[in-house]
């Protein structure tokens, strides 16, 4: 058609889909309750989960989350780098909030905190890149 300019494909980044549908689908009705309750937590106060690119949310998700994770559960965290330690930060508020809103976490042994936070990791990423509906999370040039 005259008039009309053909869009340019934009680049897209190469990086595999963790999730290929919901993670917290197959669990029980009382997980899905505790880790939705933390999952609404991070939706509606905390900023870092809108990276505008999908490899930067993995990487900031994984960082806050596996830092949130060990501060829950009393194990020392590693801040070698200017990044860790923003992730840090972030990790300290975090579970700061989670004891203060979530108090059934005081009656969950270590390894139950521990695999309650890597379902809301993948929960987490799940809704924020595998399975989001936000294209501009793979250009690579944004």
């Amino acid at each position: 058609m005259a008039g009309f300019k053909k869009e340019k494909p934009s680049a897209r980044a190469n990086y595999p889909k963790l999730h290929a549908s919901d993670p917290l689908a197959g669990f029980d009705a009382a997980t899905r309750e505790k880790v939705s309750e933390m999952e609404t937590y991070i939706m509606k106060n905390c900023l870092w989960q809108f990276n505008s690119r999908g490899w930067d949310r993995r990487k900031q998700n994984e960082g806050i989350l596996g830092k949130t994770a060990q501060l829950l559960v009393g194990e020392e965290v590693q801040n070698e780098t200017p990044l860790d330690k923003c992730y840090w930060v972030d990790a300290v508020l975090l579970s700061r909030a989670f004891r203060e809103h979530c108090v059934w976490l005081a009656g969950m042994g270590k390894d139950e905190v521990l695999a309650l936070l890597k379902i809301l990791h993948a929960r987490i990423d799940w809704l924020t890149i595998d399975g989001s509906l936000n294209e501009e999370l793979t250009v690579q040039n944004y």
